[in-house]
C-alpha cells in the first residue's frame, strides 16, 4: 500500500498539509506548539515547510516527508512485534 497516496485520499491533492491538521491527524496527544516544539528540537523527525522565512508564516508537512515518517514508524513497530513474539 502507498502511504502516500492514502495521506492524498485524507488530506486532498496537496503537496503541504498545514500543521495543525497533522497534529490533529496524527498527533492528537500534542497542542500545536508542543509538537512544533519537538519537529524543532529533533524529538520528531519531521521536516517543515515554512512557506516564507517569516517566523509567523504558515507551517506544514510535504506529504511525502510525513509518509516516510509514517512508514519508518510502521516498520520500527513491526520490528518490535517481532522480537516481542519471537519471531525476528
Amino acid at each position: 500500500m502507498n502511504t502516500v497516496f492514502l495521506l492524498m485520499a485524507q488530506f486532498g491533492a496537496r503537496a503541504v498539509i498545514p500543521i495543525d491538521e497533522v497534529c490533529c491527524s496524527y498527533f492528537s496527544h500534542l497542542e500545536v506548539d508542543k509538537l512544533l516544539r519537538k519537529i524543532t528540537y529533533g524529538e520528531i523527525k519531521l521536516p517543515l515547510v515554512r512557506i516564507e522565512s517569516s517566523q509567523k508564516s504558515a507551517k506544514g508537512v510535504y506529504v511525502q516527508d510525513l509518509a516516510n515518517y509514517i512508514d519508518e514508524r510502521r516498520a520500527a513497530a513491526t520490528k518490535e512485534c517481532a522480537q516481542l513474539t519471537g519471531t525476528a
